[in-house]
């Protein structure tokens, strides 16, 4: 069965986005991009709310900026084709190769458990991970900690999670000092 994973950049404090709703302070060095970029690589499907699809869409035109280093070169190679599944109630469509989610986040991850296919399928956005999460449908955490304090905004993990035991099975420093955490549930 495929694993689903959670992985998103975070403060110390536990928010993905400050309380102005700005995250510069995620902007990976050189080290963390190409950590994601192998990251992506085991993904078979993204799962995404419709703020970081948004964000996000920066990348499917990407490779038409002649600007752009070999890393986001290949980055956009890899994110491009990637299937992704948005989750929205305000948007009529969607670009690339993304569709828009006609059920619930437990339902989508249940279906695609069902069906053949490689690679994790990975969610990003904290409103959407919260619902899988208090389904149980999370298999690993992975936190990307950059070492700044934002104080408020969107946290990582929703304030009414149940308990969830987890065994730290990786970890990672950057020469940024940023900390790669990667919890594995225990069931």
């Amino acid at each position: 069965m495929r694993d689903v994973t959670y992985s998103m950049s975070i403060s110390l404090d536990g928010y993905i986005v400050g309380p102005d709703g700005g995250f510069d302070w995620t902007e990976p060095d050189e080290d963390v991009f190409r950590f994601w970029i192998d990251e992506i690589r085991g993904v078979g499907v993204h799962l995404m709310g419709r703020r970081l699809y948004e964000t996000m869409l920066y990348w499917e035109t990407a490779d038409q900026d002649p600007s752009l280093d070999a890393a986001m070169r290949e980055w956009t190679a890899l994110w491009k084709p990637l299937p992704k599944v948005v989750f929205s109630t305000t948007l009529s469509e969607v670009q690339g190769n993304a569709r828009l989610a006609s059920g619930s986040p437990a339902e989508e991850i249940e279906r695609l458990r069902a069906e053949p296919g490689e690679g994790e399928i990975a969610i990003g956005g904290a409103t959407l991970a919260a619902e899988a999460a208090a389904a149980g449908l999370i298999d690993e955490y992975r936190a990307m900690v950059h070492p700044v304090l934002v104080g408020g905004g969107t946290p990582f993990f929703p304030r009414h999670e149940r308990r969830v035991d987890l065994e730290l099975v990786e970890t990672r420093t950057f020469s940024s000092r940023v900390v790669y955490l990667r919890h594995r549930v225990v069931r």
